[in-house]
């Protein structure tokens, strides 16, 4: 019996793989919990369809992705920090202050998560922030800590 799979199933299968499969173990374990439905026409047009909106979906997010890096190499973001004696912040310059000033000062909407700093921010100057988009598209993010007043 042949099944596409709705769920990943040890030893068996993954999501959206068609597979051959035993008749008793098909009909009494896979179909009953809905791990599984069995492979009909109208089925594997389901999933065909599935697929390439899938595709869709991904080349749509990649080309936002490297929008939103080309859009990251003209844009400077100014975060204002206060500081102690001798320059040195209180605290740190955060990765959620640095996509939230993004958003407010640019307009671009950025998670932050995706910001990757190699070690704190912790005194005023200029510095580049990586950034990691998504699939393998990375930007930087050019930062100005200066001091608030």
């Amino acid at each position: 019996m042949k099944v596409i799979f709705n769920a990943d199933v040890k030893g068996q299968g993954k999501k959206g793989e068609m597979k051959e499969v035993s008749e008793g173990y098909g009909r009494n374990y896979l179909l009953p919990r809905k791990l599984a439905v069995e492979a009909t026409k109208d089925n594997l047009n389901a999933l065909k369809l599935r697929e390439k909106a899938n595709a869709a979906r991904m080349a749509a997010e990649k080309e936002q992705a490297i929008e939103n890096a080309k859009a990251l190499e003209n844009v400077i973001v100014k975060i204002s920090a206060r500081a102690g004696a001798g320059g040195k912040l209180f605290g740190a310059v955060t990765s959620k202050e640095i996509s939230d000033a993004l958003q407010a000062q640019h307009g671009i909407s950025l998670d932050s998560k995706k910001i990757v700093q190699a070690e704190p921010i912790k005194g005023y100057g200029s510095f580049d922030v990586k950034c990691k988009l998504g699939y393998e598209v990375s930007g930087v993010i050019h930062l100005l800590v200066v001091e608030d007043k």
